[in-house]
């Protein structure tokens, strides 16, 4: 069978999964829709955990960033993985045991305050929205060159199947779907690598394959002999201090992310979050062990494959004619020897690769079986779908409930915010398809922002309200605001207004950092300048940092 039916079945048959699924799981209760009841295993929870939190960015884009930018691409390893692991160890049992909802129910909680609510609201919904058009654009990007349809269509079935499940079982019907997507991914991940390592190494095991074989410094000198710097040598396309901050942005925007903490609200009690963050660990690191040598032998491939071949030899692969429909990959023979060459230079480099094709494309550079390749699609999809998903979800709460209930009407009925929460999710669906239909040019760089704007501003005020009582709601609006200006200045004066990164060079994704210092001292300082926080206020911070595990 070909690529294509392989594909049709495989992703239709996890589709039905995923919509039996939320079926099965629709709810009628604020508890239920919100937190999924509170008693999700841990296991289960690691698992939804993360798939929620491997995004199409995990499974599309992280490996082909590290392919292209080889040893700094390192910052994505470090800087994601950190940040779970902050989260995990830091934050998340701490919440747990606050028991609410969301995190700016926390923040309003925490510090007594609407206004702290509803600025942590906008920047929850900045966040996710930015996040979720993403998801959507890769969800488009499969369906058109996997099953030959057209981009926008493909948005448009995924917008679909995401509203199903999302409006009818909330968190409940999200999280049973993501463990269901979780296996999806990770075996449509592992499948190609291990066939690739196997391939180029002799060695099954990707990780083994990647460290104790020759393919490492085979590919350095292919990079040489092309112009390139060798692909393990550090700080080429990024300096030490830019892979630091960057590193430290990643990291606590991680940690700060909103769709990642409500996910600890969903276990019975503390100590089911710890060990949820701990199976969530061990699921991560599967895929992001195996994500560096996928990223090796995908360059190796590639270049393989495609530098100094002739345009008729080009032209016979049939992958390359398919990618070449999505305008993701391009040939231009400048030169007109009849061969195409791949160089640093991209004024005259004759192949053009969008890095978010290296693994999707993997499989078939490496001519494995049509079924391997269909899977890959259906990983690719699960993995924006789960994500896709949580993210309406952060939306849909933080206006249903921390807007709507807490601030708005808090007498409203049960049925009635359960009614809000699905309304909102399918405001939020339509929005998401249409910036996943008409993406704004920036879609790809406006990543960064969101790590920025997460870093910013949610990890201080959730730092500091958990292990410092002093700090009130004064210091925490202020903080936040602070540091989400600064930010947003910063990334949209570089990214899009001309201006020169001058605070030593760092680029706009590793600036979240500095935005987070000035958070955390503006906060401090603001918090120690005005009256402390109510004595009740205190006294629930000094329960808060002595978790009780049957809580």
């Amino acid at each position: 069978m070909s690529v294509e039916i392989w594909t049709i079945i495989l992703v239709g048959l996890s589709f039905l999964l995923y919509i039996y699924i939320g079926w099965q799981s629709r709810v009628e209760n604020t508890k239920d829709f919100f937190v999924a009841g509170q008693g999700i295993p841990s296991i289960a929870n690691g698992a939804a955990t993360a798939a929620d939190w491997m995004s199409a960015a995990s499974f599309i884009s992280m490996a082909g960033l590290i392919s292209f930018l080889g040893y700094d691409g390192s910052i994505y390893l470090m800087g994601w993985t950190g940040g779970y692991v902050l989260l995990a160890l830091l934050l998340a049992p701490y919440l747990r045991k606050f028991g609410k909802y969301t995190v700016p129910d926390f923040v309003g909680d925490r510090y007594n305050s609407n206004i702290a609510r509803l600025v942590a609201v906008v920047a929850a919904i900045f966040i996710s929205l930015t996040y979720v058009a993403g998801q959507m654009r890769g969800v488009g990007i499969v369906f058109s060159r996997f099953l030959q349809v057209d981009i926008n269509t493909g948005v448009i079935i995924g917008m679909v199947i995401v509203a199903f499940f999302a409006v009818l079982g909330g968190m409940k019907g999200i999280t049973w779907t993501q463990v269901a997507q979780y296996a999806v991914l990770i075996v449509a991940y592992l499948i190609p690598a291990i066939a690739i390592a196997w391939k180029l190494t002799g060695n099954p095991i990707p990780q083994l394959a990647f460290t104790f074989s020759d393919i490492a410094s085979k590919l350095n000198q292919i990079q040489v002999e092309l112009g390139f710097k060798e692909y393990t040598q550090p700080f080429v396309n990024k300096s030490m201090i830019d892979v630091l901050f960057t590193t430290i942005a990643l990291m606590v925007g991680t940690a700060g992310l909103p769709h990642i903490i409500v996910r600890f609200y969903t276990v019975p009690n503390v100590r089911a979050a710890r060990f949820s963050a701990g199976w969530a660990l061990l699921f991560i690191a599967i895929l992001y062990t195996t994500a560096p040598a996928l990223s090796m032998f995908a360059r190796y491939n590639l270049i393989d494959s495609l530098h100094n071949q002739t345009i008729a030899e080009v032209q016979q692969l049939d992958w390359a004619n398919k990618w070449e429909k999505t305008k993701l990959l391009a040939f231009d023979d400048k030169n007109k020897d009849g061969r195409l060459q791949l160089t640093p230079n991209k004024e005259t480099s004759e192949i053009t690769i969008d890095r978010d094709i290296i693994v999707l494309s993997t499989p078939e550079v490496a001519k494995l079986a049509p079924w391997v390749i269909g899977l890959v699609a259906a990983g690719g999809l699960a993995a924006a779908l789960s994500t896709a998903s949580g993210l309406l979800l952060v939306i849909s709460s933080s206006v249903a409930h921390d807007v709507y209930y807490r601030i708005v009407d808090s007498s409203a009925s049960e049925q009635r915010r359960v009614f809000v929460g699905r309304v909102m999710i399918g405001l939020s669906v339509v929005l998401a398809g249409y910036f996943g239909v008409n993406p704004p040019g920036f879609v790809s760089e406006v990543v960064a922002f969101a790590f920025g704007l997460a870093a910013a501003s949610f990890f201080p005020v959730i730092f500091l309200g958990i292990f410092d009582k002093r700090t009130n709601a004064q210091g925490a609006i202020a903080g936040m605001l602070t540091g989400l200006i600064f930010t947003i200045i910063y990334i949209i004066g570089v990214k899009f207004g001309g201006m020169q990164p001058w605070f030593f060079g760092v680029s706009p994704e590793g600036i979240g950092t500095l935005g987070m210092v000035i958070n955390l001292i503006v906060t401090l300082v603001v918090s120690r300048l005005t009256p402390p926080p109510p004595l009740e206020v205190q006294a629930l911070v000094e329960d808060l940092r002595s978790p009780n595990i049957e809580q």
